[in-house]
């Protein structure tokens, strides 16, 4: 049996990693980095960052690498222990919540994970309906639940090519993401050369004038630079406290910092310099500041560079979709039996629920206004992130029982009932500042900050009540 095959199959799918099945090298780990960027959603984000935030295009871009040098440095507490002890997020966040406490932080990840997984699978389908319409010439038709035909059998081959890939197991996932990171960039640096030669020399030019902002002042430079920054952790935020799920297949701790390093400042550097020229280039040749690829792709009326964009797009949706929701989800809700839901079993289940909600994203959940929603479980996740970090490296001096880990019946970890009430305490006052921000208006101009807040109050609660208390 192979180490994906034993991994697969497996019916405890939080079992630590075994030697042989820690294959994954800096590059895998830089693809993990550059497939959450590369979504459509990814570049219409950091486009809009230039051009939506009042401020220079050097303030931008300086916010853009201290946004990818901070969350390195993040993900690189959040993934140590991943990769000492071969464990993944649920089982981490034990040894700080407690055998059955774990269960709250896991199964809030994988509820966002799960929401947006099928969110994804609908995006990703679009470009291969946009792939089916250019090679058949075919269009309109009937519609149900908002979708045509041709939608509707593309979401279905969607669904199932991600089910393909989890079904093969990690080694399929980093196959996948070795190769679609390095294929969407060359596609990108390819719309760049078309926009170059359509706008006959004036690229630079118009990215010169992104660059320009003759009316800000220091204040507006440094409050949109706060910003671009706290909305780029916000971006990454999921991954932050899950890294672990990935790190766990890292071949060292050498390769998960080298592969930090090259896929967020490095991949920050690359991909918006990338989305500054795509954008400049389209205002250039078009008149106006595009921020959707997809947009400036139909623009072009080139076939061969639709249908190469199309693949791209999908290859693009479908790396975040692996990276930033799948495995989260899986994981997560594998955690709530663990040793009886299996690495498939998960699976299956995050599929299911992917079907139904991309499957009624367009004509139903798209426009009842679900952001708050996501946004407040999103905000719950920093205060568990700054619990997590304190509990391993300040409370436990980075040692970890493996063993007790995994004694969901008793243990060092099991605190009497299963649940760590100071951890409780912690996340229960953290997370009601950070929800706060989302829907308190007189709290808005601290959103900015609301993260970093949220997890240092969250870490700093849980120190002063487990200080000299608790033993690793």
């Amino acid at each position: 049996m192979t180490a994906t095959e034993d991994l697969a199959g497996d019916e405890d799918a939080l079992r630590p990693t075994e030697p042989h099945e820690k294959t994954w090298g800096w590059f895998a780990i830089f693809n993990v980095w550059a497939n959450d960027v590369q979504s459509l959603f990814g570049y219409s984000l950091v486009a809009s960052l230039f051009i939506g935030y009042g401020v220079s295009g050097w303030t931008a871009f300086a916010a853009l690498i201290a946004a990818g040098l901070f969350v390195m440095f993040l993900v690189n507490l959040s993934g140590a222990a991943g990769e000492k002890y071969g464990i993944p997020y649920p089982v981490f966040a034990r040894a700080s919540m407690g055998t059955a406490g774990a269960k709250l932080p896991a199964i809030l990840r994988a509820i966002v994970a799960v929401f947006w997984y099928g969110v994804q699978v609908y995006f990703a389908s679009t470009a291969l309906a946009l792939l089916i319409r250019l090679i058949t010439g075919a269009s309109g038709g009937g519609e149900f639940l908002g979708m045509t035909g041709i939608d509707w059998l593309s979401f279905l081959i969607v669904w199932a090519f991600h089910i393909v890939i989890f079904w093969r197991g990690m080694t399929w996932v980093a196959t996948f993401l070795n190769i679609a990171g390095p294929f969407v960039y060359a596609v990108m640096i390819g719309l760049v050369a078309v926009l170059w030669v359509k706008s006959d020399g004036q690229l630079l030019q118009q990215a010169a004038t992104i660059f320009a902002n003759p009316d800000g002042t220091w204040g507006t430079e440094f409050a949109g630079f706060i910003a671009i920054v706290g909305t780029m952790i916000a971006y990454f935020a999921a991954v932050m406290i899950n890294f672990s799920d990935f790190s766990r297949y890292a071949k060292s701790k050498d390769a998960m910092v080298k592969g930090n390093l090259a896929g967020l400042p490095l991949n920050m550097i690359l991909f918006s310099a990338l989305a500054l020229l795509t954008t400049a280039g389209a205002a250039a040749v078009y008149g106006e500041q595009i921020i959707n690829p997809t947009e400036i792709v139909e623009r072009t009326d080139s076939v061969l560079l639709g249908v190469i964009a199309a693949i791209t797009f999908f290859a693009a949706t479908v790396g975040i979709n692996l990276v930033a929701n799948f495995i989260p989800a899986v994981n997560g809700i594998a955690n709530l039996a663990p040793g009886r839901i299996s690495f498939r079993q998960a699976g299956i289940v995050t599929s299911v629920f992917a079907l139904v909600i991309g499957g009624l994203w367009t004509a139903v959940i798209s426009s009842i206004g679900i952001s708050g929603f996501v946004n407040t479980l999103g905000a719950t996740l920093a205060p568990l992130y700054g619990i997590l970090v304190v509990d391993y490296y300040l409370i436990r001096k980075q040692v970890l029982n493996r063993d007790d880990l995994y004694n969901m019946d008793g243990g060092v970890y099991h605190y009497g009932n299963g649940w760590n009430q100071h951890a409780l305490l912690a996340f229960g006052i953290a997370a009601v500042f950070s929800v706060a921000t989302v829907w308190v208006p007189v709290l808005e101009q601290l959103q900015g900050y609301a993260w970093v807040i949220g997890a240092l109050l969250g870490g700093g609660i849980y120190y002063q009540r487990c200080k000299g208390t608790l033993a690793g």
